[in-house]
């Protein structure tokens, strides 16, 4: 089962409209999609190798826009969805304390956490929520969503056909080891 799904990615991946279904993952992940732009992104740049970078952008491009609709849903719609839940618990006070540690620390949590498999949208919506700086929400981002989509992309590049052998001979290991990454990562926003 593991392998058809592997091979119908794959087969989009290398369709006509993969790169406009990768611009919308991409721009969905960052503010309310659970799915990463990876699971488009590295099945298309091992299928063409040559685009990876191309590809890359695509990604960039659409995380970043859709990181300002995360911001602006933190923006917009937190005062009236979670804001009375977190007054009715009494958590006000503690919300507060978020934003001041985001206003002071927030360009280094979107670097950090931009280039880390933990979802993007959680950043976004907590920079709109914390009424971070806009600009500097947006150029942190392109910085480091591009960082991490380059890397991958970069990687691919160079090491594509390797590295989809491996995938293809060792398929169960790899997706474990995502798995892993995903549940690690909730496990280290968990602890921060």
């Amino acid at each position: 089962m593991l392998h058809r799904f592997y091979a119908r990615v794959m087969a989009l991946a290398a369709s006509r409209n993969a790169a406009w279904w990768l611009a919308l993952i991409a721009f969905a992940e960052a503010s309310f999609f659970p799915i990463p732009p990876d699971a488009l992104l590295v099945p298309m740049a091992l299928a063409k190798p040559r685009s990876a970078w191309r590809f890359a952008a695509i990604c960039t491009a659409g995380s970043v826009a859709g990181g300002a609709l995360g911001y602006l849903i933190g923006y917009a719609v937190f005062d009236q969805v979670a804001r009375p839940i977190l007054n009715l618990y009494g958590y006000g006070p503690a919300f507060a304390t978020f934003q001041a540690k985001f206003q002071e620390y927030g360009l280094w949590i979107i670097l950090i956490k931009g280039l880390t498999p933990i979802p993007y949208k959680i950043v976004t919506i907590s920079a709109g929520a914390a009424r971070f700086d806009f600009a500097l929400f947006m150029m942190a981002s392109v910085l480091t969503r591009g960082a991490r989509f380059f890397l991958v992309a970069t990687l691919l590049h160079f090491f594509g056909d390797a590295v989809r052998v491996f995938i293809e001979k060792r398929l169960t290991l790899v997706t474990s080891a995502v798995a892993f990454g995903v549940v690690g990562g909730f496990v280290v926003l968990k602890l921060i």
